[in-house]
């Protein structure tokens, strides 16, 4: 296998978080997921280098986290305008939460990735809309053949005036779609991507499956802008990977990996990014493969609060082994 080069953007904020089981955890979120479950995954064969800007208090803190990781690059770690992120997530059951935000990173531009362009992958991150903006897929479209995989967490999450984080509509989701390749969400990001215009209040006791039947025509009209392939996660259902071969569109679901129980789900969508990011690499095209990846990855950060729940390629191949072998 060679050796890739990926770049992981998104702001590692300074997570404060209250589980559904009330327990407190505060730690270093986002791009950390991403970055050693990617670390985890590679080992030798691939370098890892996260790409983000911190406050100066964070910096010495979030660094000797990834200290232990020997394939982790930290070169690209700023605290240069002494900016962060600071999220508050206190969920109300497993999967729901409200969130708080009193920190923001400045965003990641063309000058944070300019020596990057020879990565084979860009895993974009973002938990809030200004953090990697539009001009920065631009710029690496431009300058790339780089595998760009698109978390659709940040352009569907704003915050108000004091502090609050809301779900809001992609609006000007057309003018991002063709520097994607890989598109990743949850169900309610993609009803913020496409289910808003004409989604009516008196559906909302049908939610999910007013959503599911909507989301074959979404996937397409991605793929049409020149999306490659749209990952929309369910939960403990699994996810529907969408592609299109000979002309056809193509819907296939995918079931989760099992656990016994969860401990804290927050990072699994990072989490999920990274082991996708690794079976597209390592795959190609075999989209199924890498969601098997992603989906290992996910499950594995529910079974604690330290990054230690990752495991290595070894390891989560006997998971995928024991989940997918029929």
């Amino acid at each position: 296998m060679k050796h890739h080069k990926i770049a992981v953007l998104g702001p590692i904020p300074r997570d404060h978080i209250t589980t559904h089981n009330k327990e407190i955890i505060t730690k270093y979120g986002c791009v950390t997921h991403t970055t050693i479950a990617l670390s985890k995954l590679f080992g030798t064969n691939g370098t890892v280098i996260p790409v983000t800007h911190v406050k100066k208090v964070d910096e010495p803190a979030i660094k000797a986290i990834f200290y232990p990781y020997n394939n982790v690059l930290c070169s690209h770690i700023s605290a240069e305008s002494d900016q962060g992120d600071i999220i508050s997530l206190t969920f109300l059951n497993q999967n729901e939460r409200v969130e708080k935000q009193t920190g923001f990173m400045n965003p990641i531009l063309e000058k944070d990735v300019e020596h990057l362009l020879d990565c084979d992958a860009f895993v974009m991150v973002p938990v809030t809309d200004f953090e990697v903006p539009l001009q920065t897929l631009q710029y690496i479209k431009s300058k790339s053949d780089a595998l760009i995989v698109f978390d659709a967490h940040g352009p569907t999450s704003t915050v108000t005036m004091t502090g609050d984080r809301y779900m809001k509509v992609w609006v000007d989701r057309d003018s991002w779609l063709p520097y994607i390749d890989v598109l990743k969400m949850n169900l309610e990001e993609a009803h913020c991507s496409w289910f808003a215009r004409d989604f009516h209040l008196e559906d909302m006791h049908n939610y999910d499956d007013a959503c599911k039947r909507e989301l074959p025509k979404f996937a397409q009209h991605c793929i049409n802008l020149g999306v490659k392939a749209v990952y929309i996660t369910l939960d403990a259902s699994g996810g529907l990977v969408y592609t299109q071969k000979d002309g056809k569109l193509k819907e296939q679901l995918v079931k989760s990996v099992k656990v016994d129980k969860v401990i804290d789900t927050t990072g699994c969508g990072d989490s999920f990014a990274g082991g996708l990011t690794y079976g597209l690499l390592k795959y190609k095209d075999n989209f199924i493969k890498a969601a098997h990846y992603a989906n290992a990855m996910g499950a594995q950060r529910t079974q604690g609060k330290t990054f230690e729940v990752f495991k290595s390629l070894e390891e989560t191949d006997k998971i995928i082994k024991e989940n997918y072998t029929s």
